[in-house]
């Protein structure tokens, strides 16, 4: 198995870069012709093309949910965090959210596709140095995803779990956003085996591990306080983690 994921992993790389490097100029193009919604499809595009291109090292990604999303209000997306190749399928599944991811600053340039999205369109760049400049990034970010309904995406653990084994959730992310989100809703997203894909290291690329992600029943903001509901949201995600 090893010797062929040194066959495949250049040519899914490759794959993958190339996908960043084209859709990188669509991205202008919609914005700045077109605007966010034209942006967003372009965005939800790419993000499905990244998702099958992963089947060249023979990794699908599937969606388990059994709940209704909430529409027409704030939704939270609160996941655990194993690569990056989780990044992908959120955004592709939950398009219809227009998700919009928290991530750190230094994503914010350098990566084809990547950097100019986050810059551009309306992810939270915070400085995990500068707390000062954290917070007023989630402030405004939370008062942009209400005003538009859109949907928001953190990873409370903050770095990936090399190993698929949760780390503990951080509080401040998540207390900014709800807080200025009391009529939207939280939905936990559990994320199994795409860790594996890097269980050798950076390369080769691990095969043949497909990736689930799992919805959990939806939670309105305001029915709980809020160390009460980052324990729930916690919970029934990690004991849904294998």
């Amino acid at each position: 198995m090893k010797i062929l994921s040194y066959i495949l992993s250049p040519i899914f790389v490759l794959v993958f870069f190339l996908l960043l490097i084209i859709f990188h100029p669509l991205q202008w193009v919609s914005l700045n012709l077109f605007g966010h919604n034209a942006h967003a499809k372009v965005v939800a595009a790419l993000n499905f093309f990244l998702v099958k291109s992963m089947l060249i090292i023979g990794v699908p990604v599937r969606l388990k949910n059994k709940y209704k999303i909430p529409e027409n209000t704030t939704v939270i997306f609160v996941s655990n965090h194993q690569s990056t190749f989780d990044i992908p399928p959120i955004g592709w599944f939950f398009r219809k959210q227009h998700p919009k991811f928290v991530a750190k600053i230094e994503l914010g340039k350098g990566i084809p596709s990547v950097s100019y999205n986050l810059r551009n369109g309306g992810a939270a760049l915070i400085n995990r140095k500068d707390p000062k400049q954290a917070i007023s990034a989630l402030a405004n970010f939370s008062k942009r995803i209400k005003e538009n309904n859109w949907g928001a995406i953190i990873f409370p653990e903050g770095t990936r779990s090399r190993n698929g084994q949760p780390k503990k959730f951080a509080t401040n992310g998540l207390k900014v956003i709800t807080k200025y989100n009391k009529d939207g809703y939280v939905v936990p997203l559990t994320i199994n085996n795409s860790w594996k894909v890097f269980k050798y290291g950076k390369f080769p690329l691990g095969i043949g591990n497909p990736i689930t992600i799992t919805t959990h029943k939806p939670i309105p903001i305001n029915s709980l306080p809020f160390d009460e509901l980052l324990e729930k949201t916690e919970n029934v995600i990690k004991e849904c983690i294998k």
